[in-house]
């Protein structure tokens, strides 16, 4: 990667696989908007976003450690990775912290398999698993990166790649259940946009049909 300004955020693979329009409106568009969740997300992270090392017991855990893997374009900060010495050999658990509670689609377990991937370069290793720390269960859970998830997690960051090389924002879908709970809501209007993107697409087609 010749241009580190290509580098792609690990956050930005969560938002690109929660809505690709989510993801140009804030890592394009420098386009923010702060709600209660992304509130309580920021104070978790708080707790962890602070660089530093401490050691008990045989585990070493690194907090804020910056990531990177230039061959596949990704920078970012692993929220907590633990170095497992106590088997005799080092195990890297990179560990995710999430507000609310795991959820139906797999935006956080990419996430954590990015960081997973950037360690491994770095590193020269294998991680077999990390894990998610949700606020609200306030427990672990354990992700395996099998090759589902690795090729899952490869192909977001094919797809935000190219979508940071057009520098262009998708147009707004309009679905209930995930834009009422995103904070850009009153930033990228998905109600009013999705309408006028159909109002064009039909003038579009009328104007067509005219010179058949």
């Amino acid at each position: 990667m010749e241009n580190d300004a290509r580098l792609v955020p690990l956050s930005a693979l969560q938002h690109m696989l929660f809505c690709p329009r989510q993801c140009a409106l804030i890592h394009l568009e420098q386009q923010w908007a702060e709600n209660r969740y992304t509130a309580e997300g920021r104070i978790l992270h708080e707790r962890a976003d602070h660089f530093g090392h401490e050691r008990r017991r045989g585990i070493h855990t690194a907090m804020a450690l910056p990531l990177s893997n230039k061959a596949l374009g990704l920078t970012g900060v692993a929220d907590v990775v633990e170095f497992d010495e106590t088997s005799g050999k080092t195990t890297v658990t990179p560990v995710e912290y999430k507000r609310g509670r795991p959820k139906a689609h797999r935006a956080d377990e990419v996430q954590l398999c990015a960081q997973a991937l950037c360690l491994e370069e770095m590193l020269d290793l294998t991680i077999e698993h990390g894990a998610l720390y949700y606020g609200k269960t306030r427990r672990r859970k354990t992700i395996g990166f099998d090759d589902v998830l690795r090729d899952l997690t490869l192909r977001v960051i094919a797809d935000t790649l190219a979508l940071f090389d057009s520098n262009r924002t998708p147009a707004a879908i309009y679905e209930a259940k995930r834009c009422d709970h995103c904070s850009l809501i009153d930033i990228c209007q998905p109600q009013v946009m999705g309408k006028q993107r159909s109002a064009s697409q039909w003038l579009v087609r009328q104007l067509q049909s005219l010179d058949e």
